[in-house]
C-alpha cells in the first residue's frame, strides 16, 4: 500500500497548509481556534492526537505487510495498487513492489478478462464477495488455487476493490483426492454389490435346493419314525406273545428244578433252564436297548427307600451266588434317594450280575456311602479285573471279556444298557480296576429329604417255615401260564387256585386268598387292576396283590405306582416272585 500511504500523506500536508493560511475561518472560530492564543492553549491534544494517529497507522501497515493471506488493493480497472509480501509469494514472485502499479488483477485469473468482469459485477452490485474460490495464474507460469474475500471500498480517488487471498492448494489436492478415493470406493462398491448380489442369487438358489432336500429329509424322517413307531408296536406286540409262553416255560423248568429228579433228567431240566433264561435275557435286553435307543424311556423321579431296592436285589441275587460259589453282601444305611427306582434297579441288576458272572472266587459287594447331598452306590468284585484297554469297550453293544465256564455270558448288552440308562439319569459312572485283583463300579444319585418309612434290611418280612400253606389267587388269560404258576407255587407249598378272570374267580371262591398275583392284560380288555379292585370289593378286605406282565411302559408303572400295587416284569424269575410272595403274605400276617 505504498502509494495509497504516499498519497494519503500529501493531502494531509496539502490540507496543513491550507489551514496555516485560513486561520480565519469560520470553522476554528466555531471550535474556539480562531486566536492565537486558543491554538497554543490546545496545541499539546492535538500533538497527542497525531502521535496516536500514527502508531494506530503503523500498527495497521505493520499487520497489512506480515498478515499470513495476501492482501491486495486495486482501483475498479482491475490494476493493482498494492500488496503485501504474502500475495507476493501468492504469485511467485520476490516483492509486492513487482505487483503495484503494473500487474493487471484480470491477467492473474485462470479465466482472464470475463472473470474479472464477472467480479466487478458483483461488487458494484453487491459490494462484497465473500469465499470465492479460483485459480490463479503465477508469475512464473505455475497454477495455485485460491479462495478469496473481496470489498468495494470507497476512496479518495473514487472506489477501490480491496482483496483477502489464501492459498487452498493443498485443501483442494486432498479435496481431489478424497473425490478420487470416492470414486475408487464408488466402484469397488458398485462391483462388491454385484458380487453380493451374484452370490446372493446363488445362496438363494442353494436354500431353495436345501429346503427342498430339508423337505426330503422331513419325509424320510416322518417315513422312520412310523417305521420306529411300527417296530415300537411291532416290539411291544411281539414281546407280549413270546414273553408269556416264554414265562409258562420259566416257570414251569424251575418248577421240576425244584422237584427231585434222577440226575440225567436233573441235567437236562438244568439245561434247559440256562437256555430259557439265556433266551430271557436276550429277549429282555433287546426291548429296553431298543427304548433307550429311541429315547422311548422317560425317568419317572420318585423319593424312595435303597433298602426296599436292596431287599428285592439280595432275594433275586442271593441263590444266584450261591449256586456260583461266590459271596454277595450288602452295606446300605437308612437313607431315601431321589431316581427312578425300576432304571436305577435295572442298572445295579446289570452290575450286580455281571460282578457275579466274572467272580470266579472271594464275593460281590455292594455299598452305600452318605457323600454330602449324594449316595454313593459301589459294586464291588474279586474278579479277573478288566484290561485298561477295553474300559470303553466294554460299554459298547455286544461287548464281552469272554464266556465264563459253566456261566451264563449274556450277548454282551448289559453294561451297553448300563451307560444308556446313566445318560437318562444324569448318572456319571466310573470304573476303578486291577487285572486279577477286581472291579468297582461307582456312581451317586441324588439323595431326598422327604421321609420314607424304611423296612429293616436284615430282618425282611417273611413267614419263618417258607410258604407253606399260603393261599394265592392266580389270575391269568393264558392257561400255559396258570399251569405252570401252580405247578411252581405248588411245589413251595403254596395251596393255589387258578382263573381267567375276577369273574371266575368269584364264581369258584367262596373264602378269600392271602394275596392276589394278576396278569395286567386280560380277555375282553379286562386288567389286573380291576380284578384285583373288583375282588377287594367282593371280600370286603384289603387283599394284598401284585401284578405280573409283559407290559414294560411307563403308563403301567405309573398306575401301578398310584395303587400301590407291586409290580413284577415277566418273564418271572423265581427267586424274585418268592420274594414277592413272602412279602405280600408278611404283610396279610401284619394286617
Amino acid at each position: 500500500m505504498k502509494k495509497l500511504y504516499n498519497t494519503n500523506a500529501s493531502q494531509n500536508a496539502d490540507r496543513g497548509s491550507a489551514a496555516s493560511s485560513e486561520e480565519n475561518l469560520s470553522v476554528d472560530g466555531l471550535i474556539g481556534l480562531g486566536g492565537h492564543s486558543a491554538r497554543k492553549s490546545y496545541y499539546p491534544a492535538l500533538q497527542q492526537k497525531v502521535v496516536e494517529l500514527e502508531a494506530e497507522r503503523n500498527r495497521y501497515k505493520w499487520l497489512f505487510e506480515n498478515a499470513f493471506h495476501g492482501i491486495f488493493q486495486a482501483d475498479t480497472r482491475g490494476w493493482i495498487q498494492s500488496a503485501n509480501a504474502a500475495m507476493a509469494r501468492i504469485c511467485a514472485t520476490e516483492t509486492s513492489a513487482s505487483l503495484e502499479g503494473g500487474v493487471y488483477f484480470a491477467a492473474l485469473l485462470q479465466g482472464g478478462e470475463e472473470e474479472f468482469q464477472q467480479i466487478r459485477n458483483r461488487l458494484l452490485s453487491e459490494g462484497q464477495l465473500f469465499l470465492y474460490e479460483t485459480r490463479i495464474k503465477r508469475l512464473d507460469g505455475s497454477q495455485i488455487d485460491v479462495s478469496m474475500n473481496l470489498l468495494l471500498r470507497p476512496h479518495e480517488e473514487g472506489e477501490i476493490i480491496e482483496g483477502f487471498v489464501a492459498d487452498i492448494t493443498r485443501r483442494m489436492e486432498m479435496q481431489n483426492r478424497v473425490l478420487a478415493d470416492n470414486e475408487a470406493l464408488e466402484q469397488r462398491v458398485q462391483a462388491r454389490t454385484a458380487e453380493l448380489t451374484d452370490l446372493n442369487t446363488r445362496l438363494i438358489a442353494e436354500m431353495a435346493e436345501r429346503e427342498e432336500a430339508q423337505r426330503e429329509m422331513a419325509r424320510a424322517r416322518d417315513a422312520a419314525e412310523s417305521a420306529n413307531l411300527s417296530k415300537d408296536k411291532y416290539l411291544a406286540a411281539a414281546s407280549h406273545d413270546l414273553l408269556q409262553p416264554l414265562n409258562a416255560a420259566r416257570l414251569l423248568v424251575s418248577a421240576l428244578r425244584e422237584r427231585e429228579l434222577p440226575s440225567y433228567e436233573g441235567d437236562l431240566v438244568d439245561r434247559v433252564h440256562l437256555a430259557l433264561s439265556g433266551a430271557e435275557h436276550l429277549l429282555s435286553d433287546l426291548l429296553d436297548i431298543s427304548k433307550l435307543d429311541q429315547n422311548a424311556v422317560q425317568p419317572d423321579i420318585q423319593a424312595f427307600s435303597v433298602q426296599h431296592l436292596l431287599f428285592n436285589l439280595e432275594a433275586e441275587f442271593q441263590p444266584i451266588a450261591q449256586e456260583a460259589g461266590v459271596s454277595l453282601k450288602f452295606r446300605a444305611p437308612d437313607l431315601a434317594v431321589q431316581s427312578d427306582m425300576r432304571l436305577l434297579s435295572r442298572v445295579l441288576r446289570n452290575l450286580i450280575g455281571n460282578a457275579i458272572r466274572y467272580t470266579d472266587s472271594g464275593g460281590v459287594l455292594v455299598a452305600l456311602r452318605k457323600r454330602a447331598n449324594t449316595l454313593r452306590i459301589e459294586v464291588w468284585d474279586t474278579g479277573q479285573g478288566i484290561p485298561e484297554d477295553k474300559r470303553q469297550d466294554i460299554f459298547k453293544e455286544f461287548q464281552q471279556l469272554g464266556r465264563r465256564p459253566g456261566r451264563s455270558g449274556g450277548v454282551g448288552l448289559g453294561l451297553a444298557i448300563v451307560d444308556r440308562i446313566a445318560r437318562v439319569l444324569d448318572l456319571s459312572i466310573q470304573l476303578v480296576s486291577v487285572e486279577g485283583r477286581g472291579s468297582r463300579f461307582s456312581f451317586s444319585v441324588p439323595l431326598s429329604d422327604q421321609a420314607i418309612p424304611l423296612r429293616s434290611f436284615d430282618t425282611p418280612l417273611r413267614r419263618e417255615s417258607g410258604l407253606e400253606g399260603v393261599e394265592v389267587l392266580v389270575i391269568d388269560n393264558e392257561p400255559e401260564v396258570l399251569v405252570s404258576m401252580k405247578a411252581l407255587l405248588d411245589g413251595w407249598g403254596c395251596e393255589v387256585v387258578t382263573a381267567a378272570s375276577a369273574e371266575q374267580a368269584i364264581a369258584e371262591n367262596r373264602l378269600a386268598p392271602e394275596l392276589i398275583l394278576a396278569d395286567y392284560h386280560l380277555d375282553d380288555d379286562a386288567t389286573g387292576t380291576e380284578a384285583v379292585a373288583a375282588l377287594r370289593d367282593y371280600f370286603k378286605q384289603a387283599i394284598p396283590a401284585a401284578i405280573l406282565t409283559a407290559d414294560r411302559s411307563s403308563e403301567v408303572r405309573k398306575q401301578l405306582r398310584e395303587l400301590e400295587l407291586p409290580l413284577l416284569n415277566k418273564p418271572i424269575k423265581p427267586s424274585k416272585l418268592r420274594a414277592l410272595i413272602q412279602h405280600l403274605s408278611g404283610q396279610h400276617q401284619v394286617a
